[in-house]
């Protein structure tokens, strides 16, 4: 950005051209909220003859001095202000950390500074700091994603469960309420939990249900179900199955004289709602009904 583009902006001397580049810049967002701010201060009400009169009768002195106000030098202060409010939104702006996340039933990729690669399932949402990403790759996960991480300095995901090491690789981190997945599908993963390290290299995993480390069988594939659109399950309570049917769908479930405790081992299909039903229905040996958004899974022969 040219370095008089501002002052030129203020003024209204922008020409078309020179107005177009200045909106495709960092900057311009910030100056336009603090101008925008700026236009609805008002100045106090005064009441110039009321002063006049309470000046006259209190005489102070033997004369009065007048003071002649330089319109211009008040505009000078007023710019001097708004040019520090300015600079100070524009640091504070660019050092908040940059935040990505999807609602139910959404996705999305995230590529961050060093190229490294995010795509994060449904209901998940990343953040990290764009500022400092060249001292420190760190990137703060709640909900799922996979990563390929591009080699260079140490890479961390942190979670309110556990923490993630690597330096390049490919893993899967899923951080939901009481459940915490982590799946190496390249190089070596290093696993926090607790303050107990855990390595995991490709074709490992480390689970984590209700605070309880579990047993775990080796991931097929060269990356998570999910990408594929298909939820996989292996020995996984009904209740984390649920949870993640209304992620996909965008649905409300609800269930009725069932045992959301049930291990689960199976997978669904995130493009077909009534085919996903069937897959976790039949195995677990329950019933379903749909109305509108909402699905109820019940047990006997009526819903009632």
């Amino acid at each position: 950005m040219q370095e008089n583009y501002l002052a030129k902006w203020l003024s209204g001397e922008l020409s078309e051209a020179e107005l177009a580049e200045f909106k495709k810049s960092e900057e311009y967002a910030s100056y336009q909220k603090l101008l925008e701010v700026s236009k609805t201060l008002e100045a106090p009400n005064f009441d110039m003859d009321e002063a006049f009169q309470r000046l006259k009768t209190e005489r102070i002195g033997n004369s009065l001095k007048v003071i002649t106000l330089n319109p211009f030098k008040k505009f000078l202060r007023v710019a001097a202000v708004i040019a520090v409010l300015l600079a100070g939104s524009y640091f504070y702006v660019s050092s908040l950390d940059q935040t990505y996340s999807t609602q139910l039933a959404e996705r999305t990729e995230v590529t961050l500074p060093d190229n490294s690669e995010i795509f994060l399932n449904a209901e998940s949402k990343i953040s990290f700091s764009k500022k400092k990403w060249d001292q420190k790759r760190n990137v703060t996960l709640k909900g799922e994603a996979f990563f390929k991480v591009a080699k260079g300095k140490k890479f961390t995901v942190s979670t309110d469960q556990g923490t993630v090491a690597v330096l390049g690789t490919q893993f899967n981190v899923e951080n939901r309420d009481n459940f915490f997945e982590v799946t190496c599908f390249e190089g070596l993963v290093s696993v926090t939990f607790k303050g107990k390290e855990t390595k995991l290299p490709a074709g490992t995993s480390f689970v984590v249900i209700d605070g309880v480390i579990q047993p775990t069988n080796k991931p097929e594939g060269a990356h998570p179900a999910w990408m594929n659109n298909e939820s996989s399950f292996d020995r996984i309570p009904l209740k984390y199955v649920l949870a993640e049917l209304e992620r996909q769908f965008n649905v409300s479930v609800k269930t009725k004289d069932v045992n959301t405790e049930l291990i689960f081992t199976g997978s669904f299909d995130n493009t077909n709602l009534e085919m996903a039903l069937k897959s976790i229905s039949t195995p677990s040996h329950i019933k379903y009904t749909v109305e509108d958004d909402n699905v109820l899974f019940y047990a006997g022969n009526t819903p009632q």
